[in-house]
């Protein structure tokens, strides 16, 4: 029996046990998978480092165009930091960027050189566009604030700023001119227009019945060169800041009033279904320059009466608007419209829409940018709403107290 034990124990140990440290043997199908992926891996690191750079070069070609653009260029990150300013501003405001690199703009209030801009940007740097800004007496910017959108997400503000010294200086000297050819011409006119009405009221004696007709001619003429030379004056009284100088408190209705009655009677000559509503419930007093408001019924109506065929029909509503503390006047027609592509341009100097002009081949394109002026100078509101071939409605607000 021990020897059975012995004998068993041999036969166990010749038994040889696997090597531990031994390394195992692959097959071809793992070392194959094992060099794809590396080659993968390998492509892969290799697209990265192109991006990497293609991503440097980018940045960079930013970076130099915002460098060298020749406006001034200040952004700021949805923080408000001050993230980036080029040479162009640092020369504007007297700065460098180790002042205000990354600086929130509520600090700028500090330096001088940037106070003024911080008052029109705002702290949280509201939305701007295009809002001048004298910095210096012989300087003058136009700014404008524009969000920067990554997607959806807004990464920060813009904020580009314009030397218009120049063209603030060649506007002031237009301005100046036609002002001063206005002036001058409007006095020979004058002195026409009174010399035909005398001899067309027969002051200087009988007029001939065939010599009348040219005069009546004449003399209206003379009228439109006068209307031209007033609407010139009044547009460089606008650009100059002095067109509102009698504001006193007066009832809307009856400025209105004053102004519709004579032009009812044109309209009806005309064959137009003329209404002026007034307002169903009396109106306070409004702090108005007459005259000036007197002018905006004048060439709203007119235009209506004037571009509207014969058969149409011509509406002028005066409404209070307690809840809002303001009148609304609408001045409405059923005539040529305004061509759609062309609205956008109504309110500039000196348009006129196509058909306008060949309904009407006289006029100056001057009316409706006076007449905006007047109702924003006062506070208020103009817009309009208009088909082509259907009609148009202008409507414009005025405040009880601006």
């Amino acid at each position: 029996m021990k020897k059975l034990i012995q004998r068993r124990k041999k036969d166990k140990s010749s038994v040889s046990a696997p090597d531990q440290f031994s390394t195992p043997v692959l097959s071809e199908e793992a070392i194959k998978m094992f060099k794809e992926t590396r080659e993968a891996l390998l492509n892969i690191l290799e697209d990265v480092e192109e991006e990497r750079k293609r991503a440097e070069e980018e940045r960079d070609k930013t970076m130099a165009i915002f460098q060298n653009f020749p406006e001034a260029l200040l952004f700021f990150d949805r923080d408000n930091l001050l993230s980036s300013i080029n040479p162009k501003a640092q020369e504007l405001f007297g700065i460098t960027p180790e002042k205000v690199i990354g600086k929130n703009i509520k600090e700028f209030k500090k330096i001088s050189s940037l106070s003024p801009l911080i008052e029109i940007l705002g702290e949280e740097i509201k939305g701007v566009y295009r809002k001048e800004l004298k910095l210096k007496e012989n300087l003058v910017l136009e700014i404008s604030a524009i969000p920067v959108f990554l997607g959806e997400e807004k990464i920060g503000t813009l904020v580009i700023l314009r030397d218009i010294t120049r063209e603030k200086i060649v506007e002031r000297l237009k301005t100046e001119f036609v002002s001063i050819a206005a002036h001058q011409l409007r006095t020979p006119l004058s002195a026409i227009k009174w010399t035909l009405r005398m001899i067309l009221d027969g002051d200087l004696g009988r007029v001939p019945k065939e010599q009348r007709g040219f005069l009546e001619k004449t003399y209206q003429s003379n009228e439109r060169m006068i209307h031209l030379i007033n609407d010139l004056l009044n547009v460089t009284r606008i650009e100059e800041g002095r067109f509102l100088y009698n504001i006193k408190k007066q009832d809307i209705t009856k400025e209105a009033e004053k102004v519709i009655t004579p032009l009812k009677e044109v309209a009806q000559r005309k064959g137009l279904n003329f209404k002026f509503q007034k307002p169903k419930t009396k109106i306070p007093e409004l702090a108005v320059d007459s005259e000036k408001i007197s002018l905006v019924f004048q060439n709203l109506v007119d235009n209506a009466i004037h571009y509207t065929n014969p058969g149409g029909k011509v509406k002028v509503s005066i409404e209070y608007l307690k809840d809002k503390k303001e009148i609304l006047v609408s001045v409405q027609d059923t005539g040529i419209g305004i061509p759609k592509d062309q609205q956008n341009r109504v309110f500039s100097r000196f348009f006129r829409a196509a058909n306008a002009i060949r309904a009407e081949t006289e006029g100056t394109g001057l009316g409706l940018f006076i007449a905006k002026n007047i109702i924003e100078a006062h506070g208020g509101k103009i817009w309009f709403e208009s088909e082509e071939g259907k009609g148009t409605t202008f409507y414009f607000t005025l405040p009880l107290e601006k």
